[in-house]
């Protein structure tokens, strides 16, 4: 029953801002009590964890995101967020979000495009 649907992604140019937003619908009234995350995969490459976020709001990040993005979660609205700033062409790739739920759900993907 659970739907997750991720938007927000675009084509940009290097330095510049993008944010991803993840909805997420059919929890039961449970989304608050589940880590969500942000994936991305990029051709020729494994898909790789971006970001999380715990129900108590701990985050954690990939080591290539250099302090450049922010995760963050609404509960009130079932919504996770990605703030990406100063993108580079190397994050372009398909942006997943993820509920971890009793049984992990997936979204289908955003695309994100950075060039020049």
């Amino acid at each position: 029953q659970v739907q997750v649907v991720e938007s927000g992604g675009g084509l940009v140019q290097p330095g510049e801002s993008l944010t991803l937003s993840c909805v997420v619908s059919g929890t039961g009234n449970r989304f608050n009590l589940f880590t969500l995350g942000w994936h991305r995969q990029a051709p020729g490459r494994q898909r790789e964890r971006v970001a999380v976020i715990t129900p108590a709001g701990t985050t954690n990040y990939g080591e290539f995101v250099e302090g450049r993005f922010t995760i963050s979660r609404d509960n009130s609205k079932n919504t996770v967020y990605l703030q990406m700033n100063s993108l580079k062409p190397e994050d372009t790739a398909v942006y997943y979000c993820l509920f971890s739920g009793s049984r992990p759900t997936w979204g289908q993907g955003t695309q994100v495009t950075v060039s020049s």
